[in-house]
């Protein structure tokens, strides 16, 4: 999605005329306290009320060790990382909550996804508009003997996944890809990337960083081998904590060994699951609070929470559309598109209109690659990078009416 495009003349950070004060005409003092948070894809924010109080809670109440002893606190502790344990697997409809390995966040869990799985010799397959969590533990793996090809998207950031079975070849042993990108929102086609996979006799690995709690995954239906996620975003919870589901019968080395409180015996780590790959003391209070997320999500509805983002998404976009000098990247349908929008002003840098956002207008928003700079090659950004406004369930159209106004000031350089 392309808009028309007009030069106009970079304006200087440093010669600030208009302050967002005086162009809404809101004290400073109200200012301070109503920021506008539209950068949900790093994390969301804020959390619901229940998260707050579920990790105060357990911080206060029965933050003990668990699975480690038998007294009441330790059992506390044990009974919530069970109880968010289920919750996951519910989420994903998965048979096992053993299933669920909780990890540090959605790059460990990607870490040991991606290199527990493969060998010396083997090929991976890969897409452009992947995050570093993938492409870095890939490039690393290359060094020792790991063959890579990375399939490359559109300019809009869709897969053609006929270039991906042309990459297939006699040692390819695994498939990795995002389920949406958190540069463009596009989502890829995970069904058919699995039944591929499936057709081939490969290991699939998805990453729902961006996807899980906002869209149904169901892992019953999708010829996944292994499913990373990360609790600090659109499941709610706090950061610290995130994880994957892994299949019966899908054998990844642990790349820990330690205490888990079962097998103590044993001087190997235990291979039942969910400690063989849980070593160390969990981050019970941020699992406390990600069980308090994930029952958010399950009062709500996710069909409620995807609607609404949509609807937040498609507004900004038809409202973006109408603004000159903007270009505009990403699919053109709603349909195919997670709640992120990149775009950028003619002859300003992504870090500048950021930075006006923030400073001049308390609207909080993330310039720059993203991490994942691929996906920046691909739609033609990776010299300027690009402005990503990202949305969750507590934004609103009042919000993005205040985003739009604020864009067309800088447009027109009546707040620099």
């Amino acid at each position: 999605m392309v808009q028309k495009r007009f030069k106009r003349e970079t304006c200087s950070l440093f010669h600030v005329k208009q302050t967002a004060c005086d162009f809404f005409n809101v004290s400073r003092e109200t200012k301070e306290n109503t920021m506008i948070y539209f950068d949900n894809a790093a994390t969301t924010y804020p959390k619901p009320e229940v998260v707050y109080r579920a990790m105060d809670k357990c911080m206060r109440e029965y933050c003990a060790n668990p699975g480690r002893s038998g007294h009441k606190l330790s059992v506390e502790a044990g009974r919530i990382v069970l109880e968010t344990r289920e919750l996951m697997a519910q989420l994903f409809n998965a048979r096992k909550p053993d299933n669920i390995i909780f990890s540090l966040n959605a790059t460990d869990a990607l870490n040991t996804a991606i290199k527990g799985m493969i060998n010396k010799g083997d090929h991976v397959i890969t897409t452009s508009m992947e995050h570093n969590s993938v492409l870095r533990p890939l490039k690393q793996l290359e060094s020792l003997g790991i063959e890579t090809t990375i399939v490359q998207c559109s300019e809009t950031g869709e897969l053609d996944t006929t270039k991906l079975e042309k990459a297939v070849k006699s040692n390819t042993k695994l498939i990795v890809t995002t389920h949406a990108s958190n540069v463009t929102g596009t989502i890829m086609p995970i069904k058919e990337i699995g039944e591929l996979a499936r057709q081939y006799n490969l290991r699939y690995v998805i990453d729902t960083a961006q996807t899980a709690g906002t869209y149904k995954i169901d892992v019953s239906e999708l010829n996944v081998d292994v499913l990373t996620f990360t609790g600090h975003k659109g499941l709610m919870g706090p950061q610290g904590v995130g994880g994957f589901y892994i299949k019966d019968g899908v054998a990844l080395r642990q790349m820990r060994e330690g205490g888990t409180g079962s097998m103590s015996e044993s001087l190997l780590q235990p291979e039942l699951l969910p400690d063989k790959y849980e070593s160390g003391t969990p981050n019970t209070p941020g699992i406390a609070g990600l069980a308090a997320g994930l029952g958010f999500i399950k009062e709500v509805g996710i069909e409620n929470i995807k609607k609404h983002e949509e609807e937040i998404t498609g507004y900004f976009l038809e409202k973006l559309a109408e603004i000159e000098d903007i270009i505009i990247y990403g699919p053109c349908k709603l349909e195919n598109h997670a709640p992120v929008v990149s775009f950028n002003i003619i002859n300003k840098t992504s870090s500048e209109v950021s930075f006006l956002l923030d400073n001049n207008f308390d609207i909080a928003t993330r310039p720059g690659l993203h991490c994942a700079p691929l996906a920046h090659k691909t739609i033609g950004t990776i010299e300027q990078g690009a402005v990503r406004f990202s949305f969750g369930y507590y934004n609103t159209k009042d919000e993005i009416d205040v985003a739009v106004k604020a864009l067309k000031s800088i447009v027109k350089e009546e707040c620099c």
